[in-house]
């Protein structure tokens, strides 16, 4: 009778379990469903508008520009990157300092980046301040003085950046990378361009990759937050909608060819080797990226001053902890619009780089020839928690609205992207591994004690498995 009753209990307790994780499932793609809808309008000239109110008490507007220093090429690269240091230094109608006190009076952040295919100038603001923060930041991209003073002002500061970014081994990497990956290409461009270039632009060379690439149907207007589209349409009508196209025979990105190939820069006065290794990924359209989304996950990253290491999901990381193989690495998967770079950073020891790096490898060919369907539901998951932890606020909202209106001229709903994730499953993963990454040949980059770094000819061989 105990026995009975025992294993009564635990049937019972296995589907009361079973229940309760059925409804957690059930609450979660409710959840995903029930998003605020993005919506999306396009303007007379082109521009396009889309935003998602959550009704929150603040908002994030701004405008995303397809153009950046992909667009550049040897004589002007890094024109994009120091258009961005003057949006905010005045325009024709406010100087720098009533740009800055109208801005700070109503408590507002206005803030830009560049990126290889994107620039970038957003506010964030009160939910009330919405039309404000539109028409400032439409009058900066139309009417910015690009006064000479400020030019050589900027000059400077962004001499003294280049120096700031020189210092960051990990970005300094990966400039390195995409020089060799992409070498030959504009891809291959720094962002912030070299220090020649820099020295030498004019104000003719600014107006002119204005005039060139800030074409109407290359610009979104996003909003996130406490923003009503209907009121965002009308702002962005009244602001821009009479930004009209300069040149008719506006710049177009040109494709780039990926080489596998390497560059090294040896420093044996550092304490640690910076190491990135790659292989060709894809764009963001691409049907392959998400499959290679979950591999990226699956590889994982880790840091030795991360708790659990042996612990780790990740067979890297148990192996980098245990056998003390290196620092931290970190998985990447970078899309741009017709290609990409997959592939892992870490930082280690001098005489553990070969160690490392024969271990990167092997996991790479698991992925290829041996992942089970555990593993990859396990980084679907950790995927899909990653997703929607990076949309938490309104300005990650903004960016994902932006880039993906740019990068597929729609957003794409979670439970979407939630329901590709779950189409993935092991043979899947392996198919695309095995075509974008065993007998592949990769980029490498590697800065500082480099010398145990084994030869390209090595490297180039540990990308594939005699065995199979």
């Amino acid at each position: 009778m105990f026995k009975l009753s025992t294993a009564l209990r635990l049937a019972l307790s296995r589907q009361g379990q079973q229940v309760r994780n059925l409804a957690t499932t059930v609450g979660y793609k409710h959840a995903l469903v029930n998003v605020p809808p993005t919506h999306c309008s396009v303007l007379n000239n082109c521009i396009r508008v889309a935003s998602e109110d959550s009704g929150a008490p603040t908002a994030t507007v701004g405008l995303w520009i397809d153009a950046g220093s992909r667009y550049e090429d040897s004589e002007n690269n890094g024109v994009a990157h120091f258009l961005e240091h003057m949006a905010f230094k005045g325009t024709r109608s406010r100087s720098q300092t009533d740009l800055e006190l109208l801005v700070e009076n109503m408590g507002a952040h206005l803030n830009a980046y560049t990126s290889r295919e994107q620039t970038v100038f957003y506010a964030k603001c009160l939910a009330q301040d919405v039309p404000i923060a539109v028409e400032i930041l439409a009058d900066i991209i139309q009417n910015s003085s690009l006064s000479e003073p400020e030019i050589e002002r900027e000059r400077s500061v962004i001499l003294r950046e280049m120096q700031d970014v020189e210092s960051n081994l990990q970005e300094v990497v990966f400039d390195h990378l995409h020089a060799t990956a992409f070498q030959g290409t504009p891809l291959g461009q720094t962002i912030l361009g070299p220090t020649k270039n820099i020295k030498n632009i004019t104000k003719a060379d600014l107006q002119q990759y204005i005039d060139t690439h800030y074409h109407p149907s290359r610009i979104v207007l996003a909003g996130a937050g406490g923003v009503d589209h209907c009121q965002l349409v009308k702002l962005a009508d009244q602001y821009l909608g009479n930004f009209a196209i300069k040149n008719a025979k506006y710049g177009k990105v040109a494709p780039c060819r990926f080489t596998g190939s390497e560059i090294r820069v040896r420093d044996d006065s550092m304490p640690l080797a910076h190491i990135a290794i790659a292989v060709e990924g894809v764009g963001w359209r691409d049907p392959d990226n998400i499959p290679l989304m979950v591999a990226n996950t699956l590889i994982g990253s880790w840091d030795r001053s991360q708790g659990g290491g042996l612990n780790n999901a990740s067979y890297l990381a148990r192996a980098a902890a245990s056998d003390n193989l290196c620092h931290s690495f970190q998985s990447f998967n970078t899309c741009y619009t017709d290609t990409g770079l997959w592939g892992i950073y870490f930082v280690a020891e001098p005489m553990q780089i070969e160690d490392m790096l024969y271990s990167i490898q092997s996991e790479w060919m698991k992925l290829c020839t041996s992942v089970t369907e555990a593993e990859v539901e396990r980084a679907k998951n950790q995927l899909k928690t990653n997703m929607l932890l990076q949309l938490d606020g309104t300005t990650p909202v903004c960016e994902d609205i932006g880039r993906q209106i740019l990068c597929y001229n729609r957003r794409i709903p979670l439970h979407e992207l939630d329901s590709r994730i779950d189409a993935v499953n092991a043979q899947n993963l392996k198919d695309v591994c095995f075509k974008y990454i065993y007998d592949r040949c990769p980029a490498v980059a590697a800065v500082g004690p480099t010398e145990a770094l084994p030869d390209y000819t090595q490297i180039r061989a540990g990308m594939y498995w005699l065995r199979l």
